[in-house]
């Protein structure tokens, strides 16, 4: 999957999304992931949801003959005919603390004392983050498990009948295991075709992997936080791999904007845009990555008035990049991944193998995305299994001819992509 994050409160009511999606589109994605679209509560939190059936006015085009559900069914047709599915955020961990579901079935809720419990997480510094406009539900001591269980079975039919073809599912690992099992196989009776994506960050790998064995088509992996040179991100993903495929994402709606983070350097884009679609099976950006835009979106107070001017356009590089993805298996794939020891430390060396024998890679990149950096290796030949020969597919400068030595001055964040035809 090639996702393409379109944040509902940055591009506003449903009649203006039509541009974004062919953008989308023309750069080659073929999944459009949405943030929540329900009714919130008082918060206004897109991930605080109050009714999982009614749509957020803040998207409903007035002016429309049709009502918010046509409105919906319309985009996600539009979205069809460019070529790309769509997945939604599947938020049933929690629901706002206002909605009407507190009231009529507080059994469906954790409870401390004589209050309803609101979710927590404790960032790496220790510090406790508790959100108070959110409401937790019990999945496993409700005393009314089936009765919470059909009305998640119905949100996910529901939205299944809008014509959402997929769902990512918010902190996945913070439902029990059997109850994801339970629900995926039921809406599978339904739609065989459904997918479901696991948003599995903040949990141990061992966490990953189990709540991946619970059905999911794929799970998100913590590429984005690798600095090119530990070994953990290595290690997680051979743990995973061979579950479930992963997606990476140089940048998401919870982060900061990578853009900002870099200095303003367009050269660390290009080269996480690089390393994340090759890295992994799938991919995902949100919008205005391939503009370089700065602000980081938020769930609350982004508005359509804060699109930004385009800082830097990548639009053209990231449908090159996404055309190698689907041409060679081995970038489509959760195959094997090793490191090799380069001479040069500044410049990350891989090789990628396709799990089924269809084809190898390499892929050296400069981690310095300010400076050039000097590769050189003795004989590429030795770093792959196959006989075939190897073709140079990388987007700038492709070399008809790869001689033994293999030396190259990379650009700053420029990378090399080799590949073997299967």
């Amino acid at each position: 999957m090639k996702i393409y994050n379109v944040f509902p409160r940055l591009v506003g009511r449903f009649g203006e999304w039509t541009p974004h999606l062919e953008r989308a589109a023309a750069m080659g994605f073929d999944w459009v992931f949405v943030n929540p679209i329900q009714k919130t509560g008082r918060s206004g939190s897109l991930y605080s949801t109050a009714d999982y059936f009614t749509v957020n006015p803040d998207f409903v085009d007035r002016r429309s003959k049709f009502d918010a559900d046509a409105q919906v069914r319309a985009m996600i047709a539009e979205a069809e005919r460019l070529g790309m599915s769509v997945m939604i955020d599947l938020v049933i961990n929690h629901c706002a603390v206002d909605s009407a579901l507190v009231k009529e079935h507080p059994e469906w809720f954790v409870r401390e004392g004589s209050k309803i419990a609101n979710p927590f997480c404790v960032e790496a510094d220790g510090t406790k983050v508790v959100w108070y406009d959110l409401a937790q539900f019990d999945h496993e001591h409700s005393s009314d498990r089936k009765g919470l269980e059909d009305f998640l079975h119905r949100v996910i039919a529901h939205l299944a009948d809008l014509g959402f073809k997929g769902f990512r599912c918010d902190a996945a690992y913070q439902l029990p295991t059997e109850l994801w099992k339970r629900l995926i196989s039921r809406a599978r009776k339904a739609d065989p075709d459904l997918v479901f994506v696991a948003e599995t960050l903040g949990c141990s790998p061992e966490q990953a992997r189990s709540t991946a064995g619970a059905g999911f088509d794929a799970i998100f992996n913590s590429s984005k936080w690798w600095d090119f040179d530990g070994s953990w991100l290595l290690e997680q993903y051979d743990l995973t791999r061979q579950v479930a495929p992963s997606i990476s994402f140089p940048e998401s709606h919870d982060t900061e904007r990578l853009f900002l983070e870099s200095g303003q350097n367009p050269n660390a884009l290009r080269q996480r845009y690089l390393f994340a679609a090759l890295f992994s099976t799938g991919v995902m950006i949100p919008i205005g990555f391939e503009y370089g835009f700065s602000s980081r979106l938020d769930v609350v107070n982004t508005q359509p008035d804060q699109w930004e001017g385009i800082n830097v356009d990548l639009t053209h590089e990231i449908a090159q990049i996404n055309q190698i993805k689907d041409r060679y298996p081995v970038f489509r794939s959760e195959g094997p991944i090793e490191r090799i020891a380069c001479s040069n430390p500044a410049i990350l060396l891989l090789h990628k193998s396709h799990p089924k024998g269809r084809g190898e890679a390499l892929l050296a990149l400069n981690k310095d995305p300010w400076n050039r950096q000097y590769l050189r290796i003795e004989n590429l030949y030795q770093h792959i299994r196959a006989p075939g020969p190897l073709r140079d597919v990388s987007l700038e400068w492709a070399m008809d001819f790869l001689p033994t030595p293999f030396e190259f001055d990379l650009a700053p964040g420029m990378g090399r992509v080799l590949v073997t035809e299967s």
